[in-house]
């Protein structure tokens, strides 16, 4: 069974509680880090501004507190290795539906399962809504 880092618990309780509960559940199956919760101005603005974001600073669902979106990427961190991402999103996706959670992910933004209809991936990023 894999744990969450120190850094990784840290940003883990800046999350919504459903949101947390799903990554709970998921470090049992898969290990991953969390990489980003809760966003302030200044980070959020930056992240805008370096291309990571389509939103400015207090549009995200990263700007909420507790936030209503997390990053995490698979263990080790890999980001050429796409496939690693696609089979945590699918693992992270099912806990929440299992749940009754909607969630929306960043490598399939509008939920239809159609992965090469994105004009934005973020594979790190999975929102509540």
């Amino acid at each position: 069974m894999y744990s969450f880092s120190k850094s990784s618990e840290k940003r883990l309780k800046e999350l919504q509680i459903d949101l947390q509960s799903i990554l709970t559940e998921a470090i049992e199956i898969v290990d991953f880090a969390v990489l980003t919760g809760y966003r302030d101005e200044e980070t959020q603005n930056k992240a805008y501004q370096n291309g990571f974001s389509k939103l400015k600073f207090p549009q995200s669902k990263h700007n909420s507190e507790p936030s209503k979106a997390v990053d995490i990427a698979p263990s080790p961190v890999d980001y050429k290795d796409t496939k690693r991402f696609y089979y945590l999103a699918g693992i992270i996706k099912a806990i929440a539906h299992k749940r009754n959670i909607p969630i929306r992910w960043g490598g399939d933004w509008d939920n239809d399962n159609d992965f090469t209809d994105n004009k934005f991936n973020d594979l790190v990023h999975f929102e509540l809504f």
